[in-house]
């Protein structure tokens, strides 16, 4: 565990770069929803290709990305690491902008999920050599409070500049976010690795960490519950702007109407941030997997009854009550999947990230391949993935409860 003395109270400004640097995948995301159909439009797609892949490639490039980028860092430390992520994410968003044919629309987004590995896995880390425990959850908590705002406005902006420019102008907000968020980095946020763990740069060294790292039971039951909640939510990604902009006939009110369902994760990171330290992140997680399932499954069958499209405040408040547990789940499932890989936090955070973000990727294009103009897939799939997760959870506080006795 790293010898910093872990702080209850972080500055402010460690917070908003952490969730800058976090946001930058949420805003290559979000921000390109309202011009899906414009892209679609644009590249002349045919009916073998599907856009909504432009979601999910990019997570994949991130989930490979996140393999090298945790091991690196642990030899050659954060800032290099981080520098180099950006640096390529910059060139992908290039590639993007001036891209004429769907093949290099989805090269330029996975190399994208590559170069973002970097900020979004050694964020992470940074926090990890800082913070321990309930403390690092409530800093993650506190983070996702300044991330939230992100996938709020990023749908927002993106309609704005649709309405004033082509989609390719999309691209260069993406350049500038991640061109601040460099500069700011690079200008205020000290090298975190401590000496004493700084690992020697051999593939020897990097295969035995790695595997220490996929041998802690805990640490990798908590990272596949994480990718598995979170492919039901990367399905959403995907098909929302299909399901609202289109199903529901939103239109050009999509964006607003999905910024507002984005609120609720802020809230409930919030409220997760006040209540971990006191509960502990097994009572929070527990809780929030039970409210999901019931949620979901009550949902479902109200959905059947409507012949899957139920009004549009139903589905708003099943929304509403499943994101509130998501954003409860994601903080605390990440914080204990890391906790005992503190010696370990650049590697720790790049498995635990890519296992996560590669089972959520499968996921998703399972559940997304079930979308049929209605809600029953993505409801059946938080039900399901929900599940799946608790019986994950439960056997592994089993097996830590017999192994304290």
């Amino acid at each position: 565990m790293s010898t910093s003395v872990a702080l209850p109270s972080p500055k402010i400004e460690f917070i908003a770069l952490m969730a800058l640097m976090m946001s930058l995948v949420a805003f290559s995301i979000d921000v390109i929803l309202p011009a899906m159909g414009l892209i679609e439009a644009g590249l002349n797609l045919a009916p073998t290709q599907d856009v909504k892949l432009i979601v999910p490639v990019l997570l994949m490039g991130m989930g490979v990305g996140q393999l090298f980028i945790g091991p690196l860092s642990d030899s050659l430390g954060r800032k290099p690491l981080v520098y180099l992520g950006i640096t390529i994410f910059l060139i992908a968003t290039a590639i993007c902008a001036v891209a004429t044919s769907y093949e290099w629309m989805l090269i330029g987004r996975f190399i994208q999920g590559v170069g973002l590995a970097a900020p979004r896995v050694l964020s992470m880390a940074i926090i990890r050599d800082q913070y321990a425990g309930a403390y690092m959850a409530r800093v993650m908590s506190f983070i996702m409070m300044f991330f939230i705002l992100v996938p709020m406005l990023a749908p927002l902006v993106g309609q704005g500049i649709l309405w004033f420019a082509p989609w390719q102008a999309i691209f260069i907000s993406m350049l500038v976010m991640g061109t601040v968020a460099l500069i700011w980095f690079g200008l205020r946020q000290p090298e975190t690795l401590q000496p004493q763990y700084v690992k020697p740069f051999q593939l020897s060294v990097l295969l035995k960490t790695c595997k220490e790292v996929c041998t802690t039971p805990v640490a990798m039951a908590y990272t596949m519950a994480s990718g598995i909640v979170s492919a039901a939510f990367v399905a959403y990604l995907s098909s929302a702007q299909a399901l609202f902009q289109d199903a529901y006939q939103l239109g050009e009110y999509f964006a607003l109407y999905f910024s507002g369902l984005a609120f609720v994760f802020g809230v409930a990171s919030y409220v997760n941030g006040k209540m971990v330290v006191a509960k502990g992140m097994q009572y929070m997680v527990k809780n929030a997997l039970c409210g999901l399932v019931i949620s979901s499954v009550c949902f479902y069958a109200i959905g059947l009854w409507f012949q899957g499209l139920p009004s549009l405040m139903m589905t708003t408040v099943y929304f509403v009550v499943a994101f509130a547990y998501i954003g409860v789940l994601f903080g605390n499932l990440n914080s204990l999947a890391m906790e005992p890989l503190g010696h370990l936090a650049g590697t720790g955070a790049a498995i635990v990230g890519a296992v996560s973000t590669l089972v959520a990727v499968a996921g998703a294009f399972i559940v997304s391949g079930w979308y049929n103009a209605t809600v029953l897939p993505l409801t059946g799939a938080f039900a399901l993935t929900s599940v799946l997760a608790g019986i994950i959870v439960w056997f592994i506080e089993k097996r830590r409860t017999l192994e304290s006795q």
